[in-house]
């Protein structure tokens, strides 16, 4: 009887759970240690194998896109020297006619036919306004230089 008596005592048993809560302490430590260092080593390893993979890859990538870009560039500007080249070989079977090239020789250098009579309008307004851009009239040429001079430097207005 001493005996049970002795397990159902306050120290005995305080003593069991004390042993009780060391012992679950230290396997929740271990199993803890251990699950970190494996999981610490693999994520180590993992994070060296990602940025050795970033590294190797940058470059290579940056000049990809960058490549990329001058490509679609070239072939922009291979799309406009093309549209040159049909618009100036239209232009050039145009000039071969001998009807177009006299149309223009009036339009654009005034020649008329042996005949015909030739008259030029003068627009009234553009003959006001220049002569109101003649500022310097009736002063010494010398004020006038001046004057150019000094505004030359000035921010126009």
């Amino acid at each position: 009887m001493g005996q049970d008596r002795d397990r159902f005592s306050t120290a005995t048993r305080l003593r069991l759970l004390g042993e009780q809560t060391a012992a679950r302490v230290y396997r929740s430590q271990s199993r803890r240690q251990a699950r970190r260092s494996r999981l610490t080593g693999r994520a180590a390893f993992l994070a060296l194998i990602v940025c050795t993979m970033v590294v190797a890859l940058a470059y290579p990538m940056r000049q990809y896109v960058s490549q990329r870009s001058e490509i679609a560039e070239q072939e922009r500007l291979a799309e406009e020297a093309a549209a040159r080249v049909e618009r100036l070989r239209d232009e050039k079977a145009r000039l071969q006619d001998d009807a177009y090239v006299k149309r223009l020789a009036r339009q654009h250098l005034h020649y008329v036919m042996p005949g015909e009579i030739a008259f030029t309008m003068n627009d009234p307004e553009a003959a006001r306004q220049h002569r109101t851009d003649q500022g310097g009239i009736g002063r010494p040429w010398y004020s006038n230089v001046w004057d150019g001079v000094d505004r030359a430097d000035q921010q126009d207005r």
